[in-house]
C-alpha cells in the first residue's frame, strides 16, 4: 500500500512546529511552585580555574586564524586557475 503524500505549505508547517512547541512546553513545565532564588545554592569556582581553559581557546583561535590564510590562498589560486582556464576554453569556442 502506498502512504498518503501530503505537501508541505507554510500553513501545514507552522501548525507542525506549533504542535511540536506545545508537547516541548508540556514537557518541560514541572508541576508546583518554582524554587526561590534564594533558596539556590551557585558553586562558586575561582577565576584561576578557567584561565587554562581561555588560554587554550585563544590558542585554538590564533590557530584557525593561520589555517583560514592558508585556505584563502588556495581559494585565491584555484579561483585564478578557473579564469584562464575559462578564457582558454572561450577563445577555443
Amino acid at each position: 500500500m502506498a502512504k498518503r503524500v501530503r505537501k508541505l505549505t507554510p500553513d501545514f508547517l507552522k501548525n507542525i512546529i506549533m504542535e511540536e512547541a506545545r508537547k516541548l512546553q508540556r514537557e518541560t513545565v514541572s508541576p508546583g511552585e518554582p524554587t526561590p532564588i534564594d533558596k539556590v545554592k551557585a558553586e562558586e569556582v575561582e577565576a584561576d580555574a578557567f584561565a587554562d581553559s581561555l588560554a587554550k581557546d585563544i590558542d585554538h583561535v590564533k590557530a584557525l586564524k593561520l589555517q583560514e590564510r592558508k585556505l584563502r590562498y588556495k581559494l585565491k589560486k584555484i579561483r585564478e586557475a578557473r579564469a584562464k582556464l575559462r578564457k582558454k576554453i572561450t577563445k577555443r569556442i
